[in-house]
């Protein structure tokens, strides 16, 4: 098949999922919001621009990117400091690899990532894609970009649909970044701030895994973004009252939501409801179709946690189907 026919134009990819959108007035932050993880990433390779317009299209609250920063001081949008999972880079820089076998975006300039083919997601080490059933890997043609380009392509599309949907960049590894001195942090806020994300009023979402460096972003950086506590370890959970102190919510992983089974049905852990106490809003990850894990359906997944689990939002690869998942809830009410 022509790589043509696999990948629509950006256009295409719109009007297909509807172009004649009315925006949505209400706040999102007093509804349960869709967040677009890494993009459609369950259709199109993970944090391309395809995918990105692909998750415009099917009308996500907000598109995510992972912000890393490149030997130039780019802010390049990918999901890990290293490349070799998700680029051809073993191939064409095979010289470039680290003691430990990895090829890091730190060490590489803008123009030379911008050289390299992105694919579907991969491990490395077997070259067996994670999930198989996914856009089929080393086909069409894809390739890395920088903030400023997604951010342009997301208000370009903003502008020309009439929609208002926003941004949720991830400050990835700031203690990795600060020991091969470089200031992470300052350069992706300069950047959200040039192009008019200064407040909570805006439409844009910070989150990083380091609440150290978080409570830097607010306290010292001053940043007044709405600020997301990511909690990756059951032990983080604990600390709710110190995150509330500097953050506006936490993205847990979905699974610290879950407690047990009675009779069939999910009983939760206090983590949502203690949030909520503090006024924080709680956006779990990762909802995938195709990785279910405790689940038997991916609405069955939706509905435990969103509905009878009351939280906030969700990080999810397939936006589209969880759109038509409250879709559908709203119809019933």
């Amino acid at each position: 098949m022509a790589t043509k026919a696999i990948i629509l134009p950006f256009l295409s990819i719109i009007c297909l999922f509807g172009c004649n959108i009315t925006p949505n007035k209400e706040s999102k932050m007093e509804k349960k919001i869709v967040i677009a993880h890494r993009g459609a990433s369950g259709y199109l390779p993970e944090h391309t621009l395809e995918a990105k317009a692909m998750a415009h299209a099917m009308n996500a609250d907000f598109i995510e990117q992972d912000v890393v920063l490149s030997k130039d001081d780019v802010p390049i949008v990918i999901h890990d400091i290293y490349l070799d999972d998700v680029t051809d880079v073993a191939s064409k820089f095979s010289e470039r690899k680290r003691k430990d076998n990895r090829y890091y975006v730190i060490d590489f300039t803008f123009n030379e990532l911008q050289t390299l083919k992105v694919t579907e997601r991969f491990n490395p080490k077997t070259g067996q894609q994670v999930y198989k059933n996914r856009f089929p890997k080393w086909k069409a043609s894809f390739r890395l970009h920088s903030l400023q380009e997604e951010i342009e392509l997301i208000q370009g599309l903003n502008a020309s649909t009439g929609k208002n949907i926003g941004i949720y960049p991830e400050i990835k590894a700031p203690e990795f970044h600060q020991k091969e001195g470089k200031k992470i942090s300052e350069i992706v806020l300069k950047i959200l701030s040039d192009y008019g994300y200064h407040s909570k009023k805006d439409n844009c979402i910070l989150q990083c895994f380091d609440a150290k460096e978080l409570q830097r972003i607010r306290k010292e950086l001053k940043s007044e973004l709405f600020l997301m506590q990511l909690i990756e370890f059951p032990e983080e959970t604990k600390h709710l009252d110190f995150f509330a102190t500097y953050a506006d919510g936490i993205g847990p992983w979905y699974t610290q939501i879950l407690d047990k089974k009675v009779e069939g049905r999910w009983q939760f852990t206090d983590l949502v409801a203690e949030a909520h106490q503090l006024g924080l809003k709680v956006h779990p990850y990762t909802f995938r179709a195709d990785a279910l894990g405790e689940f038997t359906s991916f609405e069955k997944m939706v509905h435990t946690l969103l509905i009878d689990a009351e939280v906030d939002g969700v990080f999810t690869d397939f936006p589209d189907l969880v759109l038509k998942f409250l879709e559908k809830q709203n119809h019933e009410f």
